[in-house]
């Protein structure tokens, strides 16, 4: 079991030296117990006590990896219930069943038009992360060569057969897939194949009970890496059963449930519903019953929204961007580096076919109204902005094009930019076009 946090601090240097961020051992020890930091920001804890210490340090949900020679799937690794309270580590892989009973060439070209989808979003490339290859009868060695021929993403092996699944494993040299499923009539068969191969299995049980009993027992037999599967015949089973599992992991620090989650929407009667469920709460690993885009494109971009740390929000790189071949008369927009407010305004000046230059200000990753009540987009930022990216060099008639909303700051910076001219510009990117038309040219 887990130490307590006055365990833990026994076996800490006691010095109090403050370099962990914290102002006593005693206050880390006690944050180290409750899985908010890690072990390694002391720098003076003993080896002895490291190992020790190893199960307190360890994050309280196991961390599974695929791997394949395109690739891995990571899940596991999480330490809070709801993202604001820190983040959320390691995105739910999303995976396509195909069958072995649809044969090879259908199964190849399948397979090869999900493997070659990309899609950018906010400068960010999104893919699938891997096939399920489920043994329904047909031939499943063959099914996954045939996947294997047309992608080399991270699999994972569906059937509750052992010797169904062998030949397919035997098609995987040097890569690690998950098997799905152990249950309490093969689990035995299946921990042999698991730990033959080296795969990560999935454990499948209907109660708690019954999921922490297999799991300890697959243990037992040399498995570590395990998946859980808790069934439930319909979305607020599943979202019972995914959450009791989460805090049973978390609150109590149950280690024979600290395992990632599976989930199968594909089974359930509204599958992009379930699938949208299961990314926000919690699987780890999500199979989808087919290749569709417009509705593997928002599953994406819901996943990243939420495993985006909360903290961090996904920017780009502050400087002066070229759109449409900007001349030296063409005027100059400014915005902060939040990545959605760079791509919104990017966008829509590229899409008008105007010429612009762009001047991406460090607001430290927030939109133009937060960065303004914050304090972090401000005349003297944009002007510091400005003449650090030697803007002035660039153009002939200096004008500059402010945010609609942060309107206040055209007096501000009038001061800071005596020689520029100070326009502002709508509040909606949208309106810029009609906007650069009718005031700028």
């Amino acid at each position: 079991m887990a130490l307590s946090g006055i365990q833990i601090y026994k076996l800490l240097p006691q010095t109090n030296c403050k370099e962990c961020g914290f102002p006593t051992c005693l206050a880390f020890a006690m944050k180290l117990a409750a899985k908010q930091v890690e072990l390694s920001a002391c720098p003076y804890v003993t080896e002895a006590a490291q190992k020790q210490l190893a199960e307190s340090a360890a994050p309280p949900i196991r961390l599974v990896t695929l791997k394949a020679a395109g690739g891995e799937a990571k899940a596991g690794n999480e330490v809070v219930m709801f993202r604001h309270e820190k983040t959320f580590y390691n995105r739910p892989g999303l995976f396509v069943r195909v069958k072995a009973s649809e044969g090879a060439e259908a199964i190849g070209k399948k397979v090869a038009e999900a493997d070659a989808y990309k899609v950018n979003y906010v400068g960010l490339d999104f893919t699938l992360d891997g096939f399920a290859v489920e043994a329904d009868g047909g031939d499943f060695a063959g099914a996954v060569k045939a996947v294997r021929g047309a992608s080399k993403r991270p699999l994972i092996l569906i059937g509750k057969d052992p010797a169904a699944l062998e030949p397919g494993l035997q098609a995987l040299t040097g890569e690690t897939p998950l098997l799905y499923a152990a249950n309490a009539s093969n689990w035995e068969a299946m921990a042999d194949l698991a730990k033959k191969y080296t795969a990560a299995l999935v454990v499948s049980g209907e109660t708690p009970d019954a999921l922490a009993d297999l799991t300890q027992k697959i243990q037992a037999k040399g498995v570590e890496d395990m998946v859980l599967d808790p069934g439930g015949k319909n979305m607020s089973q599943m979202l019972t059963a995914w959450t009791q599992l989460r805090r049973l992991a978390l609150k109590s620090n149950f280690r024979p449930l600290g395992y990632p989650i599976i989930a199968f929407p594909c089974d359930a009667k509204d599958e992009g519903v379930a699938a949208a469920q299961a990314i926000a709460k919690y699987a780890g690993f999500v199979v989808l019953s087919e290749f569709k885009p417009e509705a593997i494109y928002p599953l994406l971009v819901l996943r990243q929204n939420i495993y985006t740390d909360p903290q961090k929000p996904i920017q780009v790189t502050p400087g002066i961007y070229e759109i449409n071949q900007p001349k030296p008369e063409s005027p100059v927009l400014v915005t902060t580096n939040f990545s959605i407010t760079y791509f919104a305004v990017a966008n829509e000046v590229e899409g008008s076919g105007l010429p612009a230059w762009l001047v991406v200000c460090d607001a430290e990753g927030m939109s133009v109204l937060t960065a303004w009540a914050a304090g972090k987009f401000d005349a003297e930022r944009i002007a510091k902005t400005i003449k650090g990216f030697d803007v002035a060099s660039k153009v002939s008639k200096k004008r500059i094009v402010l945010p609609g909303h942060v309107a206040v700051l055209s007096g501000e910076l009038e001061a800071e930019l005596p020689d520029w001219e100070i326009k502002v510009g709508p509040r909606e990117a949208v309106d810029i076009p009609a906007f650069y038309k009718q005031v700028l040219m």
